[in-house]
């Protein structure tokens, strides 16, 4: 209440222009107080011979002559050192959206209140009655509405007091009377104390589920920083594990190096005594025959007979040096332990984190369906079950010319290419070849698994792997059913034999550089082979 009071109070220090606190305020004739500027900008956008008050509508003939008035002055000036400051213009004059004051004249006020009595919005001013006078008690005021009208019958043009609780609506007295008329009524106070307790605890139930739903965002929080935590740990923790092996690896590699350097040394050093022994034996053969040359020509048959014996003979040689020599030889213990570490790294590092589904439940988790790309089919498949199944059969109509066609081998490509992880199930006939290939031109001429573009599991009475021309017997139990599954990213392909359980037949670890596609072989008449239906 004091806070409107002081509002109330710095509303008869505002200029009814500009909403401000008066400035070098001037008192026209009418007694209406301004800024001199606003007021002086008032009138010179006015007609130059009629001058009015924008309050009053008074209006002067001539212009009056305005001069400051110095008494209000002083008093806004200390207006402002008490803090109340300049009226904002929502604590003013009422605007477009604001509730207006019902009794105010000229420019109306901002509403603080409604009462639903009177069916009036007051501003502080006119709104005292109400808390002064013993005849206003019993009104019911609230917070200042624009929707007053809302609570007026529009027949009657009467107050609803009454809530008809068979029409579910309110209605004033003469309502009961007239069109709800033996209707189950009971006051509007009444019906809002009984809807206000099931408000009551429809409140506490939105409160809990909101205490409930905290806690709950509160514990998975909880979940998210622990889960960071951890991974955070094992990050840390790994680190340090690779940063060990990394050191180990490095160890290890310093230790190798240091042993091939060693037998490098070794090697050399015998080989340059040997070759320092072969030099020094071909200096003295150099100088033997430098004698005997000269001998050769010694014309005194005496002299040569008698110096001949002592020439004559020529000292042991150091031998001959070993040719051909494989001069990695000599590291090949070292380079087979290296190899071997490599191969068991590598197995290590790239398949025993892959996480491969293991039961069947799994591995359909990531299955595919694959539909067959007729403009690849050979003339002698027909395609059926919605371009799933095939089957051989040489008599076949010959399909429409494609440079996608295989021409020479009974066999035919999915339509879509597959990558990341995929699972999928072929029901066979016979003999039948269930594989995978990337999409190329040259299968117009080779059989899957007879390049380095494909690979290929033979079914029949047994069971053959095939990739770059090269078979492989795989040894399995028999089903008509053959799963594949693929993890394209891992380099991972994988073979198994479905029936109550799965068998890995075959699995492939390598590097896939494009999409694959699924691809099936038929060759005997009849032979039938399907893409299943996953589920």
């Amino acid at each position: 209440m004091a806070q409107q009071g002081n509002q109330a109070h710095t509303v008869k220090f505002c200029c009814s222009i500009c909403l401000d606190l008066l400035k070098d305020p001037v008192t026209i004739p009418c007694g209406h107080n301004y800024r001199m500027n606003c007021i002086k900008t008032h009138w010179d956008g006015e007609d130059q011979k009629i001058h009015s008050c924008p309050q009053c509508r008074k209006t002067f003939i001539p212009r009056p002559e305005l001069e400051k008035n110095t008494m209000l002055a002083e008093l806004v000036e200390e207006l402002k050192k008490t803090g109340l400051g300049a009226a904002p213009a929502d604590h003013c004059y009422a605007g477009p959206t604001d509730v207006a004051c019902d009794f105010c004249t000229g420019r109306k006020l901002k509403a603080l209140k409604s009462c639903l009595v009177c069916l009036a919005s007051y501003c502080q001013q006119h709104l005292q009655p109400h808390y002064g006078s013993p005849a206003f008690q019993k009104h019911n005021l609230v917070d200042a509405s624009g929707k007053l009208q809302e609570t007026i019958c529009s027949l009657h043009n009467e107050v609803m007091k009454i809530f008809c609780r068979t029409d579910q609506q309110c209605i004033c007295i003469l309502c009961t009377m007239d069109e709800h008329k033996g209707h189950n009524t009971i006051s509007a106070a009444a019906e809002r104390t009984e809807k206000q307790k099931e408000l009551n605890v429809s409140l506490q139930n939105i409160h809990q589920r909101i205490q409930d739903r905290e806690k709950d965002v509160k514990e998975l929080q909880q979940e998210v920083e622990a889960v960071n935590q951890s991974a955070d740990k094992a990050v840390e923790d790994s680190e340090k594990i690779f940063t060990e092996l990394i050191r180990l690896i490095q160890k290890r590699s310093s230790d190798v190096k240091q042993q091939i350097r060693s037998k490098q040394e070794t090697e050399v050093n015998h080989i340059k005594d040997f070759q320092m022994k072969l030099e020094k034996e071909i200096t003295e053969l150099k100088k033997k025959d430098t004698e005997l040359e000269k001998l050769s020509h010694t014309e005194d048959h005496t002299q040569f007979l008698q110096k001949y014996p002592s020439m004559s003979g020529v000292g042991g040689s150091a031998g001959s040096p070993r040719t051909n020599i494989d001069h990695l030889w000599y590291f090949k213990d070292l380079m087979a332990a290296v190899t071997a570490a490599r191969d068991k790294l590598q197995v290590i590092l790239s398949e025993k984190w892959q996480h491969e589904p293991k039961t069947r439940a799994e591995f359909l988790q990531y299955s595919r369906q694959i539909t067959l790309d007729p403009n690849t089919a050979h003339n002698s498949l027909v395609l059926s079950d919605s371009n799933r199944k095939i089957t051989f059969n040489v008599k076949n109509k010959p399909h429409p010319e494609h440079p996608d066609r295989f021409i020479h081998i009974s066999q035919v490509l999915g339509k879509d290419g597959l990558t990341g992880r995929c699972y999928w199930e072929v029901e066979r006939s016979r003999y039948v070849d269930v594989a995978v290939a990337y999409r190329s031109k040259s299968f117009n001429e080779c059989a899957f698994g007879c390049n380095d573009k494909s690979w290929a599991l033979r079914c029949g009475t047994g069971y053959t792997f095939r990739h770059n021309n090269i078979s492989v017997a795989i040894s399995g139990p028999q089903s008509s059913r053959i799963g594949v599954y693929l993890d394209h990213s891992a380099g991972v392909l994988s073979f198994y034999s479905v029936s109550g359980t799965m068998t890995l037949l075959h699995r492939v670890q390598t590097t896939f550089t494009e999409p694959l596609y699924a691809g099936l072989w038929v060759f005997s008449k009849g032979d039938t082979a399907e893409f299943c239906e996953l589920k």
